[in-house]
């Protein structure tokens, strides 16, 4: 039965039962508008956990754009059902005001992944990111956290974060989970018309011909390539293609095979902004 829970000390009152029969608790932080992405998060967690709790809190400080915070999805008691019927255990529901203080301040050094990409698109984006996720790992303490490959470079930068204050966890990244066109899964699709919905299948068609391509090309042909047929398709704003190194989103030194390489799309479809990504190997 799903236990819903909108305080931190509740759930921390929750949760310390649990930690004294030594469960194993499993954290997947979201923010709702939930599709079967998610719930592939909360069955990962569920495999490899005792005990699941999702949070749903759509964060403030992470939006650049307030008419996108504004227009951001939020079907509650929707969500509520799907993490019933997908054996969740805790829903932490948390306000704005249980989440953040008056005129809270918050910055650390994330270093160079913070910048490039997503970063250079979304300045500020992460330290809103790092922000609401800290304070989910300080209250939840889990053991295992799951996120979602669509956004990786949001993993890369949580990783960053867990080293900086050492936190006692294990991150993991989930496949992404796509619908069977091969657009990934996301809360955004739901803004997209009919023709942006067919025009946004270009993304994931770019994607797996640079996988296809990539022994075969440079990786700044394919680039090029990707860039300059998103710009001359309809409805298609473009904002970055990039083939880089797994580890650090940094060019890759050669395409020898020696290092893991992903690669990052960005662009508008209409007036939605979608992104996704996929491992070159």
């Amino acid at each position: 039965m799903l236990q819903v829970i909108h305080t931190k000390n509740e759930l921390i009152a929750a949760l310390a039962r649990f930690k004294a029969e030594g469960k194993v608790i499993g954290l997947v932080p979201t923010m709702g508008a939930l599709h079967d992405g998610h719930i592939s998060l909360i069955q990962y967690s569920k495999q490899q956990c005792d005990i699941t709790v999702a949070s749903i809190f759509v964060n403030p400080t992470q939006f650049n754009d307030p008419a996108d915070l504004e227009r951001y999805p939020r079907p509650i008691e929707r969500d509520t059902v799907k993490l019933q019927e997908a054996g969740c255990d805790i829903l932490f529901l948390p306000s704005v005001s249980e989440m953040y203080a008056e005129n809270e301040q918050w910055h650390i050094d994330l270093g160079r992944v913070e910048h490039v990409l997503e970063g250079a698109f979304r300045p500020g984006h992460y330290q809103g990111v790092t922000q609401i996720v800290k304070k989910l790992f300080d209250v939840v303490k889990p053991d295992f956290a799951f996120f979602g490959q669509k956004d990786y470079q949001q993993f890369l930068v949580i990783s960053k974060m867990v080293e900086i204050f050492k936190m006692p966890l294990k991150l993991v990244c989930c496949p992404t989970i796509r619908e069977k066109d091969g657009l990934a899964m996301s809360s955004r699709n739901i803004h997209l018309s009919e023709t942006e919905r067919n025009a946004s299948l270009m993304l994931s068609k770019l994607l797996f011909a640079a996988k296809n391509q990539i022994s075969a090309k440079t990786i700044e042909a394919i680039e090029n390539e990707a860039m300059s047929l998103m710009r001359t398709a309809e409805l298609v704003q473009p904002e970055y293609f990039k083939i880089v190194t797994a580890d650090s989103l940094q060019a890759p030194a050669s395409t020898n095979g020696t290092e893991k390489m992903i690669a990052l799309v960005a662009a508008k479809v209409g007036n939605t902004r979608l992104i996704d990504n996929m491992f070159m190997d």
